[in-house]
């Protein structure tokens, strides 16, 4: 469903990200996990078209990003950590404006956004401005529109950053039924006991390399992933210096 290809971006002489290259398949749940500055945000926004990179290729559904950037945009959604939204809408308005863009009919929208809505607890909130709403207001508000033309990719930026406990988890049931209806997840996350419990896979960045990848088990092993998260990046920096 989405792969990258030995993907490398530059900022200046500063490799972003070097050479890095995964495949996130049908009904995956797919972890990505660095500390701050690790490349995470910068690979994320080059999968969704919005930074170019300098060499390697990425393909969303056997799509190039590079060759057919419009298309591939139809397929996905993307989620940052932080949604900058259009504030002098209302929370409908903006759900039914994302609904017009992907051509969602008069039925499908209706149904999703109260199947949505009532899952997150807005509903009842969304003929409110969205210049009213409070951050974790706002993720939900980002996290609906994402799901409202039912994609096949998901790719979100810490999409549990804001949320409430009883959203973080609904969220995650989401997450995973739309997996086992055939869809992929490729998600970064700082939160890594939900990276454990939720993921098929996982890979780790430092420095903008790749510095480990796998299936949860093939990657934590007996131990926690915290635990090689933590031993993995602390080698790769020693190695570095």
């Amino acid at each position: 469903m989405l792969r990258i290809e030995h993907l490398t971006k530059k900022y200046g002489d500063k490799k972003a990200v070097d050479d890095l290259s995964l495949h996130i398949r049908p009904g995956e749940i797919y972890g990505f996990i660095g500390h701050n500055g690790a490349g995470k945000t910068t690979t994320i926004k080059s999968c969704c078209g919005i930074l170019q990179y300098d060499s390697g290729e990425i393909y969303i559904d056997g799509v190039s990003v590079k060759d057919s950037p419009i298309e591939c945009k139809s397929k996905l959604s993307y989620i940052p950590d932080n949604p900058d939204l259009y504030e002098y809408m209302s929370g409908i308005q903006f759900l039914n404006f994302v609904a017009d863009i992907f051509k969602v009919g008069a039925e499908e929208r209706k149904a999703r956004i109260r199947k949505y809505g009532d899952a997150f607890g807005l509903t009842s909130d969304l003929a409110q401005q969205i210049n009213a709403y409070s951050h974790g207001m706002k993720q939900k508000l980002a996290v609906i529109s994402a799901l409202i033309h039912e994609p096949k990719l998901i790719i979100m930026d810490e999409p549990f950053v804001g949320l409430d406990p009883k959203a973080a988890h609904n969220l995650k049931e989401i997450m995973r039924d739309f997996c086992n209806r055939g869809g992929a997840i490729f998600f970064s996350t700082h939160v890594l006991e939900v990276a454990e419990k939720l993921c098929d896979k996982v890979a780790i960045i430092q420095g903008g390399k790749l510095i480990k990848s796998g299936t949860m088990d093939e990657v934590k092993g007996d131990t926690s992933l915290e635990d090689v998260f933590l031993e993995l990046v602390d080698n790769s920096e020693d190695s570095n210096d």
